[in-house]
C-alpha cells in the first residue's frame, strides 16, 4: 500500500508509525513543514520526505505561524508529490497545520489524527481558527484520536465518527530491567520524562519533591529530570533557590533510543501535566511498561492510561500538598511501588501493545481502499 504522510518528520511518534508500516510493507512518502532531521530516517532511507525546510521557530505553542503564500507552496508540493507518488492514503497528523493542507489537496481517502493542541487550543484561538478546524475536520474521510477524552474535544467541531486509536508501547523495548544507572543502589529515585515546558507541570513535581525530602530525611530521594526545554533555567533556578542541586540531576536533551535506559533508572514515575492538550499517556504507558509506578495530574487523556490505586495514582492537578503525600505513600512501601509497578506493565500489554496499534490502524487504511 503507498501511503502519503503529512506530519513533522522529526517526531518521535511519526518515526514510529514510519517504521512498523514499513516493516507491513507500505511504500511511504512523506511531507513536512520544516527541515527535516535525515539520520533519523537512516535505517530506512526508501522513505522520501519532501519539505519546505521552514526553521522551527515558526512554531509557536499551539499554532503555527505561517503566511499564506507559505500554505500555497505547501499545496503546491504536495499536489506535485500527489501526481508523481499516486498514493493510495492520504494520512495528516494533527488537525491544524497538517490537517488544512489535507483538506485543501483534494485527495481522497483522507485520514485525519488529531493530537491534542490542535483540538484543545488552536480552536481557542479566535472565530476563524475554529472555522478551520471544523473544515478541515469536514474533509476527512476518517477521524482518528488516541483518547477518548480527545475524541469528546473533537465531537464538538464535527458530527462524524471519531475512531479511538491509541498509541501503543512496544512492550519488549519498555520493560523492567537493569541498567547503568546515575544513580546508587541505595537511592529512590523520582523523576520525570518530558519536554521542560509550563504545561507539564515540573515545577510542581519539583515543590513537592522538596516536601518529600522534609518528611523523610533518612532516605536517599533523587530527582531525575529528563528532557529539554524552554523553562530549562528557570527549573534550575527554582532547584537551586530550594537547596536540591544536590539530589537532582537534568539531563537535558536524550536521544529516542535512551528513553526505556532512563525509565529503568525510576523508583517512581511522575507525570504532573497542567493542561488538557496532553490527550494520551505515551510516557505514562512506557513507564508503566518498565514496571514502574506512577503518579499523574487529573487532567486530558492521563487518567485513561492510569488505573487509579492499582497501576498508579491519579491526584488533582496543580495540589503540590496531595503530590507530596502520593509520593510519600510509595516511598515508604516498597512493596507497594513492586506490585503496582507489575500490574502496571500487565495492563499496558493488555491495553495498550504497539502491535495492536499497528493492527488497528492498518484496518483502517484496508476499509478505506478495499
Amino acid at each position: 500500500m503507498k501511503l502519503l504522510l503529512l506530519a513533522d518528520s522529526n517526531s518521535s511518534h511519526t518515526i514510529k508509525w514510519v517504521r512498523s508500516l514499513r516493516e507491513n510493507n507500505f511504500d511511504i512518502r512523506i511531507f513536512t513543514l520544516y527541515k527535516p532531521d535525515y539520520s533519523l530516517y537512516k535505517d530506512f532511507s526508501d522513505v522520501l520526505i519532501s519539505s519546505l525546510d521552514l526553521d522551527e521557530d515558526l512554531k509557536f505553542g499551539n499554532s503555527i505561524k505561517i503566511s499564506k503564500i507559505v500554505y500555497l507552496k505547501a499545496i503546491q508540493k504536495i499536489k506535485k508529490l500527489i501526481k508523481n507518488f499516486n498514493p493510495d492514503i492520504l494520512h495528516a497528523h494533527c488537525a491544524s497545520s497538517y490537517g488544512l493542507l489535507g483538506a485543501l489537496s483534494g485527495f481522497h481517502p483522507y485520514v485525519l489524527s488529531v493530537w491534542g493542541a490542535d483540538i484543545f487550543d488552536f480552536p481557542n484561538i479566535s472565530f476563524l481558527h475554529k472555522k478551520m478546524i471544523k473544515y478541515n475536520l469536514s474533509k476527512a474521510d476518517r477521524i482518528l484520536s488516541t483518547s477518548e477524552i480527545m475524541k469528546e474535544e473533537t465531537k464538538k467541531y464535527t458530527n462524524k465518527n471519531i475512531e479511538v486509536t491509541p498509541f501503543g508501547i512496544d512492550t519488549e523495548r519498555f520493560s523492567p530491567r537493569k541498567v547503568e544507572s546515575l544513580f546508587s543502589d541505595n537511592d529512590i529515585v523520582i523523576g520525570t520524562i518530558k519536554s521542560l515546558e509550563k504545561k507539564y507541570g515540573i515545577e510542581y513535581l519539583i515543590r513537592a519533591f522538596y516536601l518529600v525530602k522534609r518528611y523523610n530525611k533518612n532516605y536517599s530521594l533523587k530527582l531525575l529530570i529528563v528532557g529539554k526545554g524552554t523553562l530549562d533555567q528557570q527549573l534550575k533556578n527554582l532547584v537551586q533557590e530550594l537547596d536540591l542541586t544536590n539530589d537532582t540531576i537534568f539531563t537535558g536533551f536524550i536521544n529516542q533510543d535512551k528513553v526505556e535506559k532512563y525509565h529503568n533508572m525510576l523508583d517512581i514515575s511522575v507525570t504532573f501535566s497542567t493542561d488538557n492538550s496532553e490527550s494520551f499517556g505515551v510516557a505514562v504507558l512506557e513507564a508503566s511498561a518498565c514496571g514502574k509506578p506512577v503518579v499523574v495530574a487529573n487532567i486530558g487523556g492521563l487518567p485513561e492510561v492510569v488505573e487509579n490505586g492499582i497501576t498508579g495514582f491519579v491526584v488533582e492537578p496543580k495540589n503540590i500538598t496531595v503530590l507530596a503525600d502520593v509520593l510519600n505513600k510509595l516511598i515508604l512501601n516498597p512493596e507497594l511501588r513492586i506490585a503496582i509497578g507489575k500490574k502496571g506493565r500487565e495492563r499496558v500489554i493488555k491495553k495498550y501493545n504497539w502491535d495492536d496499534s499497528i493492527k488497528q490502524m492498518i484496518s483502517v487504511y484496508n476499509t478505506l481502499i478495499n
